[in-house]
């Protein structure tokens, strides 16, 4: 080999080595740095004419597990999804109560039961009397806050599906734009690695919201699509998803009325609820569920509980000075109620103001009976009390509502209410728990093939020796030709 092949060979060598430590060096820093992927400087014989000529960085790999990575973003979505739902269950169960928290909607019940019970005893004691009235204003106050809840969580469940939206929209339209920065970088020969990270950050945020499948197109482009199958991107095209968000949810508020956007993909309507949701499976099409079916099955069950405490007092059996139809202790916004009207009672029950003295009732009623006049009855009949007290303890069996069935209680269909939404909040922790198992199950598996620390280290050790073998050789050519032209 003559000097001057030894030359370019040490060279090439020294780049060769500088570059590797680059890319060791870039590593080791985003070792933490999420959706990062390890460098592999891929080196080849390089050759002039017929003749070796040393070493070249061939590529620059970016050292992926593309199914560990789409298997993470199926178990995200998963988990946005059930994280949602669970959240969900738990904020109605904590609006609900639990039995003997403080303003429990069965304490509330049980506190009405034991209030007419001690009436009873000493129906002539206005202070027992009153405790009645306050016990009775306190449970239909706690409906109303229930109701007035749910409509909370419906209107918080539509602004986050127009966040999302925005959200994801701009990320799309972000990852198009990246798919033709690649198509023109790697055209070029320049180094594409920085571009594939981010866009594989920006995938993975949409994935939280959607689970999608990622498709790889010629020149670096990749396309997008939901699991069911809705396109997102191709090429440097990405679609638009389209929503508009209420100011104002009421409980007879809903989609197929028309009152509530659903979603649209390229201007056209898409499915958001079934078992064939284009955008479905993640954490947006889990928002809709909360807002179209989980909430309104809520405002049904407290509707129907609301239902039932007004007719288990509006009954000629149970206070005959009623006449047919007319309301009893409770009323449905200052009247009496309609079956046909009975979405969103639990808003509007309240107790009657003829035995409220607040309202220019009087307490004399609970006693003699809501439609006698202010005339005193027999201070010691507990008859209409007592009736007051067995109507709300009778087993019932509820008109309307998602119950099991069978008769029950007042407090025993609040019971069931809470027991229903307690199991549904289960198995929605379960799910969440289980996908949360999976994305971290698969987050360790792109970690694996991600940086090891210790191994770059130990590469750089090696590269250091290289670099420092290729720096003696043109060390030792130095002092040869030094000696030649010495002599």
């Amino acid at each position: 080999m003559s000097i001057t092949g030894a030359v370019a060979n040490a060279l090439s060598g020294l780049t060769a080595s500088a570059r590797s430590a680059e890319v060791i060096s870039s590593n080791i820093a985003n070792a933490m740095t999420d959706s990062y992927a390890r460098r592999e400087v891929v080196l080849a014989n390089q050759v002039l004419g017929s003749t070796g000529a040393g070493v070249r960085v061939a590529d620059i790999a970016r050292v992926t597990d593309q199914t560990a990575i789409a298997e993470r973003r199926l178990a995200r979505a998963s988990l946005g999804a059930a994280e949602v739902t669970a959240g969900f269950h738990a904020r109605m169960e904590g609006t609900i109560g639990m039995p003997g928290e403080a303003g429990a909607l069965t304490g509330r019940i049980d506190t009405l039961e034991g209030a007419l019970a001690e009436a009873a005893s000493r129906p002539e004691d206005s202070a027992r009397l009153q405790a009645v009235v306050d016990a009775a204003d306190r449970l239909a106050g706690s409906m109303n806050l229930i109701s007035t809840e749910i409509s909370t969580i419906r209107v918080t469940a539509d602004r986050e599906i127009a966040d999302k939206v925005t959200e994801v929209n701009d990320t799309l339209s972000r990852i198009a734009g990246l798919n033709g920065e690649i198509r023109l970088h790697q055209g070029s020969g320049r180094d594409i690695s920085a571009l594939l990270d981010e866009r594989q950050r920006l995938i993975d945020q949409v994935s939280q919201n959607i689970p999608i499948r990622e498709i790889p197109r010629g020149n670096g482009e990749i396309a997008l699509y939901s699991t069911a199958g809705a396109g997102l991107i191709e090429g440097s095209k990405a679609a638009e998803i389209g929503f508009t968000p209420a100011n104002v949810i009421t409980p007879q508020m809903s989609q197929a009325g028309g009152q509530l956007s659903g979603l649209t993909l390229d201007g056209i309507e898409i499915a958001t609820s079934g078992t064939r949701q284009p955008l479905g499976g993640g954490a947006l099409g889990a928002l809709f569920e909360v807002r179209d079916t989980l909430a309104p099955q809520a405002q049904s069950q407290i509707d129907a509980l609301a239902r039932d405490l007004y007719e288990r007092f509006a009954d000629p059996a149970v206070d005959p000075t009623l006449a047919a139809d007319e309301p009893g202790l409770f009323i449905d916004d200052g009247g009496a109620f309609d079956a046909a009207e009975e979405l969103g009672l639990a808003g509007r029950i309240a107790l009657s103001s003829l035995v409220d003295p607040a309202q220019g009732g009087a307490l004399l009623r609970l006693r003699d009976g809501l439609g006698t006049g202010a005339v005193p009855g027999p201070v010691g009949d507990a008859t209409r009390i007592n009736a007051l007290g067995s109507a709300l303890a009778a087993p019932r069996e509820p008109a309307s509502g998602d119950f099991s069935g069978g008769a029950l209680s007042a407090t025993g269909l609040a019971a069931e209410m809470l027991s229903l939404n307690g199991t549904a909040r289960q198995t929605a922790e379960a799910d969440e728990t289980f996908a949360s198992f999976m994305a971290t199950t698969y987050d360790t598996r792109v970690l694996e093939i991600g940086v090891d620390t210790d191994v770059e280290l130990q590469n750089l050790m090696v590269v250091e020796t290289a670099y420092a073998a290729n720096a003696q050789v043109l060390r030792t050519i130095d002092e040869m030709l030094k000696t030649v032209l010495a002599i």
